[in-house]
């Protein structure tokens, strides 16, 4: 396999603003051919993909070939991609469709692992319907989410469980599919959150088991987009609609108001750099996708190894969690510092990174790093050099 760092990073014009970016989870730097292929599109697409003009019948093509590009990211069927504004928007959407089956004398089950995002709409539905909460809990020494605990949490009246792939914040990667085989025991539905895991995993819903998973392009340095997949596409007509349009059928049923099609464009140009990490890479895109991810992963595990050693090295600085499987990104908190100023240091020295405090993590606030002066986020991106690594190490020494 062929992973060239310097190869990638230019391929990627905003690398050259003098900045270490080490935020991926605020979105990673987004590639020439993507903005190229959207600036296109915003000259040449419709705003509808309805009609027989010209530029209507490119939206058609662009809005197909989004589904598409989706459905081989996760091993899906075109026919069961959902497309909208952000991954958490849909999963908004997601949770009113699915309210009706959530009432009374139902039950749900939810992580404090997992983002804001797949927690909120959730609560929401729960409280104006009376479904019941449960939550499965993180071994605080770890962050590991362990999968015991899920066959006393799902119960015969269990209708959803919703869980992270992967943490942004810890990193942890759950084992998902003993979870989804046991909601499925009992005939729920299994809601996966693979926004975090989608950048640096070889994602598979039918492996993991997910009836619905969700996914956000700027993730990986597409364009401000999300998606939600079915695994069985036929799923889409028995749930509630929210178009607008009456008629609407199959997917439509859950994109409320227009598409950007502008935007839209650059999604398969995003998933194709993807798939191109690798340069040796060939056969079909799902098959790119598999040996480059694969390459990337080979060459992020050095790297993030060595973060975790130099980190580990520093007086006063703690990383938080030790996963079994994880993604590589981390926090960590630096002994009487609160997070905010650690990161105006860094910033201060052009390195990005990401700070969380009181009430923007429930997992942070459950490890009781928020009464401390939050933590610094920090991951690695497929343009990350070992040279912005020691960079980043240096600034918190000299801190």
């Amino acid at each position: 396999m062929a992973y060239d760092v310097a190869r990638i990073r230019g391929l990627i014009p905003s690398l050259g603003d003098g900045w270490i970016h080490l935020d991926p989870q605020a979105g990673m730097q987004i590639p020439d051919a993507v903005s190229r292929m959207v600036s296109t599109a915003f000259r040449n697409a419709s705003s509808s993909a309805a009609g027989r003009h010209a530029s209507s019948r490119r939206s058609a093509g662009i809005l197909e070939a989004a589904r598409v590009a989706i459905a081989d990211l996760v091993g899906g069927h075109p026919d069961g991609v959902v497309l909208g504004p952000s991954h958490s928007v849909l999963l908004a959407w997601l949770a009113e469709a699915l309210s009706s089956k959530l009432g009374l004398g139902t039950g749900m089950v939810l992580s404090r692992l997992d983002d804001e995002a797949n927690i909120a709409p959730w609560l929401r539905v729960a409280s104006r319907y009376g479904a019941r909460v449960r939550w499965a809990e993180i071994e605080i020494d770890t962050c590991d989410l362990p999968t015991w605990q899920y066959e006393e949490l799902i119960t015969s009246t269990t209708r959803l469980v919703a869980l992270t792939a992967a943490s942004s914040i810890v990193g942890s990667a759950p084992d998902v599919r003993v979870v989804a085989d046991l909601v499925h025991e009992v005939g729920g539905l299994m809601v996966v959150d693979a926004a975090a895991a989608a950048p640096y995993a070889h994602i598979d819903m039918e492996d993991l088991g997910a009836d619905i998973l969700t996914v956000d392009a700027a993730a990986w340095g597409g364009p401000q987009l999300g998606a939600l997949v079915f695994r069985d596409p036929s799923h889409l007509d028995r749930v509630p609609a929210m178009s607008l349009d009456p008629h609407a059928r199959g997917p439509e049923r859950l994109e409320v108001g227009g598409h950007q099609f502008g935007l839209l464009a650059g999604l398969p140009a995003s998933i194709d750099f993807l798939a191109s990490l690798d340069d040796t890479a060939s056969g079909s895109r799902r098959s790119r996708l598999e040996t480059s991810i694969s390459s990337m992963q080979d060459y992020q595990d050095g790297l993030f190894d060595r973060l975790l050693r130099q980190l580990d090295s520093l007086t006063g600085v703690m990383v938080l969690g030790r996963a079994s499987s994880r993604v590589p990104t981390l926090s960590f908190t630096v002994e009487g510092v609160p997070a905010e100023k650690v990161a105006a240091h860094l910033a201060d020295r052009r390195i990005e990174t990401m700070a969380s405090t009181r009430g923007t993590s429930r997992l942070l606030d459950s490890l009781g790093v928020s009464d401390e002066g939050g933590a610094v986020s920090v991951g690695l991106a497929p343009y990350t050099t070992t040279f912005e690594i020691d960079q980043l190490v240096r600034e918190l020494r000299n801190l």
